[in-house]
């Protein structure tokens, strides 16, 4: 076959489909969640330091695991700030249970040249995860996912776009066809931004899953998963 269209399904004698129209009912699901932090001030996501190298998170498309990369630190005002223009982002976990400080370090191969994107959906504690050109968009980006208690969001220069995940912060109540459309204008977003990424939040989702090599983060610092144990990001 060269092409295959389903104009209808039926099951057991009752039409469920026709024509791209689903006739299964709505349910509602309780809305369980745990959200407990306040929101960020761009300030919580600074580095003040003169180091002149670090180590970077180094993400491979399509794959969890990650590399290590060594760079020399982007320095403004006594602060190391991402760098663009060499694809070296800033990326922060936000502890969801709690108001503890941000964590942050850097990433490479995201791509992004203006904006950020953030996420609930951070395996396996499920904190906020974000990645961004520089603070402030960061912060917005992270903001839009405290004030929805969870979900994903997107910041550009000119709008910001939130889809909200009420249940637990990594499900949404919605219809299948209303949330599939909102993740769409979001990965859109993002790759309107730069992103190289086939799936950028795929990606970013996975940043802190500690347990898979080599680099990843946490809401308790950088760790490196070959050595089992925690690792300075500035060297």
């Amino acid at each position: 076959l060269h092409d295959f269209t389903v104009e209808r399904t039926v099951v057991n004698g009752e039409l469920l489909t026709e024509n791209k129209k689903c006739f299964l009912p709505v349910k509602s699901h309780p809305v369980i969640n745990n959200f407990n932090t306040s929101k960020k001030k761009v300030d919580d996501f600074a580095i003040r330091s003169d180091a002149k190298q670090m180590k970077v998170i180094e993400a491979l498309d399509g794959q969890l695991i990650t590399k290590t990369f060594i760079a020399s630190c982007k320095s403004e005002n006594g602060f190391v700030v991402s760098d663009p223009a060499n694809d070296i982002l800033k990326l922060t976990v936000v502890n969801r249970y709690n108001d503890s400080k941000p964590v942050v370090c850097f990433i490479k191969n995201f791509g992004l040249k203006e904006g950020a994107i953030a996420s609930s959906v951070a395996h396996d504690s499920h904190n906020i995860i974000a990645v961004g050109t520089d603070d402030e968009y960061i912060t917005k980006a992270v903001n839009a996912i405290i004030e929805n208690n969870g979900g994903l969001s997107a910041v550009s220069k000119t709008k910001t776009e939130t889809v909200a995940l009420p249940i637990a912060g990594l499900m949404s109540d919605k219809d299948a066809v209303t949330i599939g459309n909102a993740y769409s204008v979001l990965d859109k977003m993002a790759k309107a931004m730069g992103s190289t990424l086939r799936s950028p939040y795929m990606t970013l989702s996975f940043m802190a899953l500690l347990v898979i090599p080599q680099l990843k983060l946490s809401d308790k610092g950088l760790f490196d998963g070959e050595s089992f144990d925690f690792t300075d990001l500035l060297l």
